[in-house]
């Protein structure tokens, strides 16, 4: 999703494009690595941005519900975000003893996800599927 994408998507929201959400924006497609809010906040801060903690937090779920950035995994326990075109749509396997990462996208996954929303008559915005295991080397 470009500028422009997420400037209608505000407008439709009620919202302006501001110039930190402008940076915020900006920064995210200029990252190629998992983030948090933390770690993006203090990259902004760290290129003189005058830019609040509380707007990077703010912004975070207009660019989730965007398509903009996806929930992803990093390392810690908090809320990790990456951005959607750097791969496209994907989820992740995530071994509770070593910690590796295996990204994966699987459309029978994707289709029994909006067949369920259907159901209910519910519109997916985004989802977060994340499976915890044992990988095949920790398993031994």
């Amino acid at each position: 999703m470009g500028a422009d994408s997420f400037a209608v998507y505000l407008e439709k929201k009620g919202l302006k494009y501001t110039r930190e959400r402008r940076c915020i924006f900006e920064k995210i497609n200029s990252l190629s690595s998992h983030f948090d809010a933390d770690r993006l906040y203090e990259v902004l801060k760290k290129e003189d941005e005058n830019i609040a903690r509380g707007t990077v937090y703010r912004t975070i779920p207009l660019l989730l519900e965007s398509g903009v950035i996806q929930k992803s995994v990093g390392s810690g326990k908090g809320e990790f975000f990456e951005r959607s075109s750097s791969k496209g749509h994907h989820d992740h396997i995530i071994c509770i003893a070593c910690g590796k990462v295996i990204e994966y996208h699987n459309e029978a996954i994707e289709a029994l996800q909006a067949k369920v929303c259907k159901k209910y008559n519910a519109e997916l915005v985004f989802h977060d599927h994340k499976l915890f295991v044992r990988c095949a080397r920790c398993r031994k």
